[in-house]
């Protein structure tokens, strides 16, 4: 089962040639054991986005996701799948909410017998959320004297509704089409304003036939 704690944290963040600090209160740790590989790991932010500090995918504990499991499979607490970490945070960063199911971790088995879990730490950060239809324009801006820092940016469709006017059914069901990019940060970080276009000759077709946008998740720093 899923579970959560929160406490009061600061966070430094450090981008080229500025330092954010910002002090907030919703940095969290989920969670969820590795039950016949059908669960959910679903993290959210009621304000901000998220930003992933930290994530194991195995097991450290002998205490975690415990009940009822023999010695056996708890013991070994030196398990860890590598890249777990790399994974959320391209598919999670800037995001209010990310879903992911601990299947996607298993396969290899990082410690074949041991009970596993997915475990992550992130906070919640305050973002400017910035979304385009395909073939529109992403308008990314900073007051004068700052410059955009991009959390993260996706394009493809994760849900039915974001940018269905007047849309056929078979243009929208497809909600697994996920692309994370760092296009938008490649050509928007440090800069006062930038604008991008979502389209498929900008960032490749992730899903042939269904209609894309583009979602961009940013803050604005002093230099």
């Amino acid at each position: 089962m899923p579970s959560r704690f929160s406490f009061y944290s600061a966070l430094v963040l450090v981008a080229t040639g500025f330092v954010l600090i910002a002090v907030v209160d919703s940095e969290e740790q989920m969670t969820t054991c590795d039950s016949h590989n059908l669960n959910v790991h679903r993290l959210h932010c009621e304000e901000g986005v998220i930003i992933i500090e930290q994530a194991l995918y195995g097991r450290s504990s002998v205490a975690v996701c415990a009940e009822g499991r023999p010695p056996q499979q708890v013991a070994n607490t030196q398990c860890a799948r590598p890249g777990a970490v790399d994974t959320l945070r391209t598919r999670c960063n800037g995001k209010k909410t990310c879903d992911i199911n601990t299947s996607f971790f298993s396969t290899p088995d990082p410690c074949v017998g041991t009970f596993k879990y997915l475990q992550t730490n992130f906070t919640c950060m305050p973002a400017i959320t910035v979304v385009a239809c395909e073939e529109s324009l992403a308008q990314l801006s900073c007051d004068v004297g700052q410059v955009i820092f991009i959390y993260g940016a996706d394009y493809g469709r994760r849900d039915q509704t974001t940018c269905a006017f007047r849309r056929p059914p078979n243009q929208i069901q497809n909600v697994e089409c996920l692309r994370p990019t760092e296009i938008v940060l490649n050509r928007c970080n440090g800069q006062n304003n930038c604008t991008i276009r979502a389209s498929n000759s900008v960032f490749g077709d992730p899903c042939v036939g269904t209609y894309k946008y583009l979602e961009v998740a940013y803050t604005c720093l002093f230099q």
